[in-house]
């Protein structure tokens, strides 16, 4: 079995679509970061809608965006891969310019951007791992997967603090930073677009076969997953309601629980994955619930050692979690391109998304019917899910080893 030992940037910068293509994700990642964290904020302060409101046509944006699934992963099985990049960046400009036409308290343009950022948002995942699995191969795409991830959170990270800098300017600041929105994300379709990367599923199989042959169904991946993003929310979402609401610790302690995250992301999102290598996908996928886990046990501890420990323990416990979302991050959307087939990439990668958004559109609901229950309500349920779902993906973990054999095959006559 391959494996990478050390990190080479160029290599990096390569397998991961070239220094444009590179550029167009941090460019859209920095517009995401100005806009994503205050638009339920321009909803309520610019549009003057009411918060349950805002919240509702937001969700409803989110959830309504996963039924274009199906569709994006069919046009990437036909071959398109920076085309369908670049459009699930345009699609957020239309969004975004929806925000900019809508007038004071008219809620369905602004569901209606939700919308489309929504359906830019879910697809474009996809597409980027589908491109990134066409330039590169093997463990070399593993990398490139978790690089343009570490990239992405940086660039969040910029955006989101440029956008709290801005704040103070009102609703005439949130206007121009949607602008700003607006013109980064065409500034990144153009640059996504003009890497002309497409594949040659012809070359891969008989047409008859792509249109006959489903995706692998990975039933066990995709029930697994939708526990294991939950992860995702837990910095943003359950230590947030648990400090503040539960155990009254100063606002400052989540905030530095987020930004910490976002910090050992960045750096240690390529080493990591690196370092796991050396063990099979669905080994280290299996391995990241059992860190998650653990994680989510320590937080159930740390509650009950008394206001003055727990805020600090706490703390510390989230890097458990954090690097348990490192390991899963770099292992489950890598499972996937290893498992599928050349010719049905895109339709596999939808399904992965369709269970990605399903799961974080579900987990700050369950997050938050959970924590009014106690400790052991939250931590305990999420700690026996994830480890039930571990346990489910390492008794399919034998699946890349059969699969990625014939996918190889395929692939060799690109």
């Amino acid at each position: 079995m391959a494996t990478i030992t050390r990190v080479r940037p160029r290599v990096l910068v390569r397998a991961s679509g070239g220094p444009r293509y590179a550029v167009a994700l941090a460019v859209d990642a920095l517009g995401t970061g100005l806009l994503r964290p205050f638009l339920l904020l321009y909803g309520v302060t610019v549009l003057r809608l009411s918060a349950p409101v805002t919240g509702t046509a937001m969700t409803v944006g989110i959830v309504t965006g996963l039924v274009c699934m199906p569709a994006v992963g069919r046009w990437l099985d036909r071959g398109a891969r920076s085309t369908v990049v670049a459009a699930s960046m345009l699609v957020r400009v239309l969004g975004v310019a929806l925000l900019l036409a809508a007038p004071a308290g008219h809620v369905w343009l602004f569901a209606t951007a939700a919308l489309f950022l929504g359906i830019g948002n879910q697809a474009w995942p996809t597409a980027h791992a589908a491109l990134v699995a066409t330039v590169a191969h093997g463990r070399e795409r593993d990398t490139a997967l978790a690089g343009a991830r570490a990239l992405r959170n940086a660039a969040l990270g910029v955006g989101a603090l440029l956008a709290t800098a801005c704040l103070a300017g009102g609703t005439t600041a949130l206007r121009a930073l949607a602008a700003v929105t607006a013109l980064a994300y065409l500034a990144a379709a153009a640059l996504a677009w003009s890497v002309h990367v497409h594949a040659h599923p012809a070359e891969a199989a008989p047409a008859k076969d792509r249109d006959d042959e489903p995706a692998p169904r990975m039933l066990a991946l995709l029930a697994a997953n939708v526990i294991y993003v939950f992860c995702l929310n837990v910095p943003e979402i359950a230590l947030p309601l648990v400090l503040v609401t539960q155990l009254h610790a100063s606002p400052v302690w989540p905030a530095a629980v987020f930004v910490a995250n976002t910090v050992l992301v960045v750096t240690l999102q390529v080493p990591v994955t690196v370092l796991m290598s050396r063990f099979s996908r669905g080994t280290v996928l299996a391995l990241s619930g059992v860190v998650l886990t653990a994680s989510y046990l320590g937080f159930l501890a740390a509650t009950s050692l008394g206001h003055g420990w727990s805020t600090p323990a706490i703390a510390m416990v989230s890097v458990v979690c954090t690097i348990g979302e490192i390991i899963y991050a770099g292992s489950a959307t890598a499972l996937v391109t290893a498992v599928a087939p050349a010719h049905v990439m895109g339709r596999a990668l939808a399904r992965f998304q369709l269970s990605t958004g399903f799961g974080l559109a579900v987990s700050p609901a369950v997050i938050t019917t959970l924590a009014p229950h106690g400790p052991a309500a939250l931590w305990g349920s999420l700690a026996a899910a994830t480890l039930l779902s571990a346990f489910a993906v390492a008794i399919e973990k034998d699946q890349e080893t059969r699969l990625s054999g014939c996918c190889n095959r395929e692939r060799a006559g690109l």
